[in-house]
């Protein structure tokens, strides 16, 4: 997994690099908020990342609001900052900021959180290809709507060209449903009972010798 850093500090993002790069993480550095912003849009762009709050250009609560209007794409954002005030937090969730940070940061701690957030990642992909899959499965299901003009007595139905079908190739042409023929109780105490017992007595008679 690629985890962006982003922080003006060089002394902090080193050492994040080195701690994310120690756990297995890629690690993808910028400099300022605009260099985050584009890092976070390119093509294999980290779904995870640590924003300095104070940062040249682009603050990161600037760049996790536009982060989030940008894309919506699963993605997991931490505000690195020294400000513990309970505004300055409302702040940053209400711009997109899934977690918070604080300087000077805690090996431990910042690895739990990143953690979390990676969970949180696989989560939210994982749902959105459940999404897609049922989406991609809606797309070819067929379905049959409307007065279906049926005869009385054969049961075929008459389709829109006016042309007569048997029930079962008519749903099949209007949907994806196969059909394994049977026989139900009634039909066979009605047809097939005598079917049999004409056939036993044809064989009987045959049997028999002539008088």
């Amino acid at each position: 997994m690629k985890i962006l850093v982003a922080d003006d500090d060089e002394l902090y993002r080193r050492l994040l690099e080195r701690l994310l790069g120690g756990w297995g993480y890629g690690v993808v550095a910028a400099t300022d908020g605009e260099e985050a912003l584009a890092a976070l849009a390119g093509e294999g762009a980290p779904s995870l990342a640590i924003l300095d709050w104070m940062m040249p250009r682009l603050d990161g609560v600037e760049v996790c609001r536009r982060a989030r209007a940008s894309h919506d794409r699963p993605l997991y954002l931490i505000l690195l900052t020294s400000r513990a005030e309970q505004d300055d937090i409302v702040a940053g969730l209400q711009a997109g900021a899934d977690d918070f940070l604080t300087k000077p940061i805690q090996a431990a701690e910042l690895r739990a959180r990143v953690e979390v957030g990676r969970r949180v990642v696989g989560l939210q992909s994982t749902l959105v290809q459940r999404v897609e899959e049922l989406q991609e499965a809606l797309s070819h299901i067929k379905t049959l709507r409307g007065l279906l003009p049926i005869c009385s007595y054969c049961k075929k139905i008459r389709d829109d060209k006016n042309y007569w079908q048997q029930v079962e190739s008519y749903v099949a042409s209007h949907s994806d449903a196969q059909f394994s023929h049977g026989i139900c109780p009634e039909c066979y105490r009605k047809h097939v009972e005598p079917q049999l017992a004409e056939l036993r007595r044809k064989r009987q008679a045959e049997k028999e010798p002539p008088p």
